[in-house]
C-alpha cells in the first residue's frame, strides 16, 4: 500500500472486473479549513456550535476545536474518485449514491483528509457498467479514518 498519490486508468469497461479488490488510487491531501466548515454550515442550515463556534469549541468540545460535518467530508467522495480513477472508454458517468457509510473519527478544523479508493464490484451490462468503490477518508496523522464509504456509480460507453 503506497502513500504517494496515484490514479489508475482502466482502458475499457470490459477490463474493470480484473480490478476488483484492487486499490485504484490515492488522492492528494485536502485541508479542511474553518471557512469551508462555516460555508457548509450556512448552506446546509446546520450551524451547531461544535462546527462554527471556535471559542466555545476550545472550551467545551472534547476535541478542543471545531469539527467538520460528517456529510461535508462525505461530499468529497466524487472529488476523490475523480482524482484516483479514470475509465478511458466511458462517455458518461453517473454517481447514483452510497451504500454503506461509517463515520469513524471527527475531522477537526485544519485537518488534512485524502481518499484511498478501491474497486469492490462491477456488473457489466449492455453499453455500460454498474460498479461500487470503497473510499477510505484518511486523516493525516490519525490511525482511524474519518469515514469509510461505498460509492455507487454507473458508466456508459
Amino acid at each position: 500500500m503506497t502513500n504517494e498519490p496515484f490514479k489508475t486508468t482502466v482502458p475499457t469497461l470490459g477490463e474493470m472486473p480484473s480490478f476488483i479488490d484492487k486499490e485504484l488510487g490515492l488522492s492528494d491531501w485536502a485541508e479542511i479549513k474553518q471557512e469551508n466548515i462555516n460555508t457548509f454550515a450556512k448552506i446546509t442550515d446546520d450551524e451547531q456550535w461544535i462546527h462554527i463556534d471556535v471559542e466555545r469549541s476550545e472550551k467545551e468540545s472534547p476535541y478542543k476545536t471545531t469539527i467538520a460535518h460528517g456529510f461535508m467530508i462525505l461530499s468529497l467522495a466524487s472529488k476523490f474518485c475523480y482524482e484516483t480513477f479514470h475509465l478511458a472508454d466511458a462517455k458518461m458517468g453517473v454517481n447514483y449514491g452510497l451504500d454503506k457509510v461509517r463515520f469513524m473519527s471527527p475531522t477537526p478544523s485544519g485537518a488534512k483528509v485524502r481518499g484511498r479508493v478501491s474497486l469492490m464490484s462491477v456488473d457489466l451490462m449492455e453499453g455500460g457498467a454498474k460498479y461500487k468503490m470503497k473510499i477510505v477518508f484518511e486523516l493525516q496523522g490519525q490511525e482511524k479514518p474519518a469515514c469509510v464509504a461505498e460509492f455507487l456509480a454507473m458508466a456508459y460507453n
